[in-house]
């Protein structure tokens, strides 16, 4: 469905709206949750304020314990709404402990979160978290490749962003395709002019149905934060490549087991967690070394990278 984010189509409600924003981010969280009930009392389907009441009582929970319950009703009241989740409802129902077992990230909230990023992304990145990712990538396939010939003939950069892992490796494929969610960030790859061909998909849907043992490289910088299970994509890449092809890769780590979401709103996984879906997937592990990709609050935070082979 698609999720009003600009208007109710009530004038009075609108105002209401941007009033308990603005109370909200002025920390008078009583007084955001009283304004965003006034809006639904007059549009009770608008979806944006469902998520702004959940917020507003989250704030609240603080001082009332019983307003994390509410907090909660009105996250999944917008996730019932909006089953697609463009806003991030199920997100805030993880981080509230809710719907454990499920991937809290929809692809339509991914999609969202970066169309409305794209002109900022890799300024935000590159200079603000000192992101490294592609870099690193880069380094590590060198390494890895050094008994091989290159340049790779044929590549694909799963969640491509604005192209900054096509830069990196440009010396290093013939060709390079890109697969993104978000058309706004597929608009600035294309600008780059480095992609033989981008296409807008779920990453996980498109590698399904790609031609097996269609390329000899695959690449993803720091894409499966977004992601709980990574094994329908690791099957995907192995299916993909070619005998003695490589996955290069970057997770978000922590020193437990599985997959944990932060309150960043990423997923961190575990090295057994990985180790365990490159075996399922038949592939072969390269490397996997402890690496940060960029910094947050002026701390490094902690990551992976990998290099994994199709066996030849």
């Amino acid at each position: 469905m698609a999720v009003p984010l600009r208007s109710s189509g009530d004038l009075l409600a609108d105002r209401r709206y941007v009033w308990a924003e603005a109370a909200l981010a002025e920390g008078d969280a009583a007084a955001a949750a009283d304004l965003a009930e006034q809006v639904l009392e007059r549009v009770p389907a608008y979806v944006p304020a469902w998520l702004l009441l959940g917020r507003a009582r989250e704030a609240l929970a603080a001082e009332d314990p019983a307003a994390r319950e509410r907090a909660r009703r009105a996250f999944a009241a917008a996730l019932d709404l909006d089953p697609d989740d463009a806003l991030g409802a199920r997100l805030r129902l993880a981080q509230l402990g809710e719907q454990a077992g499920e991937a809290a990230l929809s692809p339509a909230y991914v999609r969202a979160l970066f169309d409305g990023y794209a002109d900022r992304f890799e300024r935000h990145l590159v200079e603000g978290l000192g992101y490294r990712a592609p870099a690193m990538i880069r380094e590590a396939l060198l390494a890895a490749a050094r008994d091989r010939p290159l340049p790779f003939r044929r590549a694909l950069d799963l969640g491509c962003g604005t192209g900054l892992a096509a830069r990196a490796l440009d010396d290093l494929v013939d060709r390079i395709e890109g697969v993104d969610l978000s058309p706004g960030m597929l608009a600035e790859a294309r600008r780059l002019g480095r992609y033989a061909a981008l296409h807008e998909a779920e990453i996980g849907t498109f590698l399904a149905g790609h031609p097996p043992q269609g390329v000899d490289l695959v690449v993803a910088a720091d894409v499966f934060v977004y992601l709980r299970d990574l094994g329908p994509v690791f099957a995907g890449v192995a299916r993909a490549l070619v005998p003695g092809g490589l996955f290069a890769f970057t997770l978000q780590a922590h020193d437990g087991a599985g997959a944990v979401l932060g309150p960043d709103g990423r997923y961190a996984h575990g090295e057994a967690l990985v180790r365990r879906e490159a075996a399922a997937a038949g592939l072969a592990i390269v490397t996997l070394a402890a690496a940060s990709t960029r910094r947050e609050r002026a701390e490094d935070v902690p990551g992976w990278l990998a290099v994994l082979a199709q066996p030849a």
